[in-house]
């Protein structure tokens, strides 16, 4: 194994984050495997970084179960909590932040980050929003207009706040990272 290969374990999910229940990261780590599994990918598939942001990490999951598969049977939905899952594990490897609150519908973005130094005390100092997209199997175009959906999406609301976007794309596992 290549010394220098970093590793996304999904399965930590299950230990929670700040604003991530560990029964809430284990289902999240859940409709990862089954998307990665989907997509008949094999234990230490490199998801690659590129965007904001270049790295490459062997990522490794649980072995998924007829009961899984038919639990995270809505193709959408899974593809949904399984980008969530992966970006939440980037931000947290790539950044200084962590996810310390989900946000309310209609904000326009998904989670609020703060600063893994704060000890996640609300309220967050230098706080940025967190906006994912996920998809099960798409190309480049497909990936950069998602990107730009999203940014023109976060922008639309609070411009003068920081944002990543974080698009997961399973088939050539691909996290592309935007910070605006």
């Amino acid at each position: 194994m290549d010394l220098n290969s970093k590793e996304l374990v999904i399965t930590k999910l299950e230990q929670g984050l700040p604003a991530i229940t560990p029964a809430f990261g284990a289902a999240l780590a859940e409709a990862c495997a089954v998307c990665l599994s989907d997509q008949r990918h094999t234990q230490g598939v490199e998801l690659k970084v590129k965007g904001d942001f270049t790295d490459i990490f062997k990522m490794y999951w649980q072995e998924v179960t007829d009961q899984m598969l038919r639990c995270w049977n809505d193709s959408e939905y899974t593809t949904e909590q399984a980008a969530y899952g992966i970006a939440l594990l980037i931000i947290q490897e790539l950044t200084e932040y962590t996810v310390v609150e989900r946000s309310r519908r209609g904000t326009g973005f998904d989670y609020w980050l703060g600063k893994k130094s704060d000890n996640n005390e609300l309220p967050f100092q230098n706080a940025v929003r967190l906006e994912v997209s996920g998809i099960r199997k798409g190309d480049d175009s497909k990936i950069k207009a998602r990107a730009k959906q999203k940014l023109e999406q976060v922008s639309s609301v609070d411009g003068n706040i920081p944002a990543y976007i974080v698009v997961v794309e399973f088939s050539n596992p691909l996290g592309f990272v935007i910070l605006k």
